[in-house]
């Protein structure tokens, strides 16, 4: 069997399935491929909840996230839901940090971001529920906010559908050629597909779907746990009177306020261990989760014991700087990934490869994101992923 459409998408995660709305919506012939069923939980853009902030260590991330709020405003209206819950955030530097405060505040300042600085004791003041250790400091940004995860990824799988896109599930990408001029062969699910332009937003599994092009990206996957608190008086911990907050330290951790149900979602940053997406556990972690359960009762006492975990992929590259662009010497194929962040700027970033894909230019500079920069060219390069 062979079918032909303009573009097709790999990956219906939160970017896949932003890029296939996106490319939908302006009325383009596209095809969204998923290797798993629709809502599946085997990646990263499962659960309930991601971060949506202005708070960023580069001027340019900061920038990048008036786009996100306007994409994800632009998704609600289209959509008739709300996706975007403002909660407000706190970033939380103890003394020393490995997570400079600067970075933050200078390129918030740089870009006319409004935000507090406070210390320890107007901390206390403002929100009681924190408990935290002497000299540390915290920046307050007001906009901060919350997004769904599962659902906002459904939203866009289901806008994606309504205008015109078609999405198939359970069909895993074997093969992929590049016929030049020709356009670009897929094959998945038994079907031979044809289309001018191809979006890879397969995460994980990136390098599979790029074997038959001889591109490999280098990745590091990590398996991630989040764990759920059930505080005995969760309106202390509502998202009227706590905000969603970030420990900016090595380990690195965060929390939101009780969001959709009376508990307290929290997580550390990179702190799973390295695996294949072959090898990989849905079990709970018991040591992550004791490690994260003591630094919680530390920190926000009153949150409760743990009632559930789950587990998530982070596919990180050395840098931990996003993939968006065509893969060198096979321009009709584009990249598209978030290394473990993107959530937040899944709105944009659909947009983004969906300008990417059939203009071959994109609004926002996106040279930062290449797939030739030195991070993912250079074999000696450093990996460093604290952000």
């Amino acid at each position: 069997m062979s079918e032909s459409f303009e573009y097709v998408v790999v990956g219906l995660g939160a970017l896949g399935s932003a890029a296939a709305y996106h490319l939908a919506r302006q009325g383009e012939s596209v095809l969204g491929l998923e290797q798993f069923a629709l809502g599946h939980v085997h990646g990263a853009s499962h659960d309930t909840s991601r971060i949506l902030r202005h708070s960023y260590h580069t001027p340019g991330y900061v920038s990048l996230t008036f786009e996100a709020y306007d994409d994800w405003a632009a998704l609600e209206a289209d959509s008739g839901e709300q996706l975007v819950s403002v909660v407000g955030g706190l970033d939380l530097f103890p003394p020393d940090p490995a997570i400079p405060m600067a970075d933050y505040t200078t390129s918030m300042a740089a870009c006319g971001v409004p935000f507090d600085e406070l210390d320890r004791d107007e901390v206390a003041h403002r929100w009681p529920q924190l408990s935290l250790p002497e000299g540390t400091v915290a920046v307050h940004q007001p906009r901060a906010a919350v997004v769904p995860a599962g659902r906002g990824t459904r939203v866009m799988q289901d806008r994606a559908r309504a205008h015109g896109a078609v999405l198939r599930d359970r069909s895993p990408v074997t093969g992929v050629r590049d016929l030049g001029a020709g356009g670009v062969e897929v094959q998945a699910g038994g079907t031979t597909y044809r289309c001018r332009r191809l979006v890879v937003c397969a995460d994980a599994w990136t390098n599979r779907v790029l074997a038959g092009l001889g591109h490999q990206v280098p990745l590091t996957v990590t398996l991630e746990q989040v764990t759920y608190f059930r505080p005995d008086r969760p309106e202390r911990f509502a998202p009227a009177v706590m905000p969603l907050w970030l420990w900016m330290d090595d380990p690195c951790f965060y929390a939101f306020p009780c969001y959709g149900e009376a508990t307290v979602k929290a997580a550390q940053d990179c702190g799973g261990p390295e695996v294949s997406v072959d090898d990989r556990s849905y079990d709970v972690d018991e040591p992550m989760q004791q490690r994260l359960a003591d630094f919680m009762a530390t920190t926000l006492p009153g949150s409760g014991a743990p009632v559930r975990s789950v587990r998530c992929l982070y596919t990180l590259v050395p840098d931990r700087d996003f993939v968006l662009g065509p893969v060198p010497g096979h321009e009709a194929v584009t990249v598209g990934m978030g290394a473990a962040h993107g959530f937040k700027f899944a709105p944009t970033f659909g947009r983004l490869l969906a300008e990417l894909a059939v203009r071959g230019t994109s609004s926002t500079d996106l040279t930062p994101f290449r797939l030739d920069r030195p991070a993912l060219t250079d074999a000696g390069y450093p990996a460093h992923w604290l952000v």
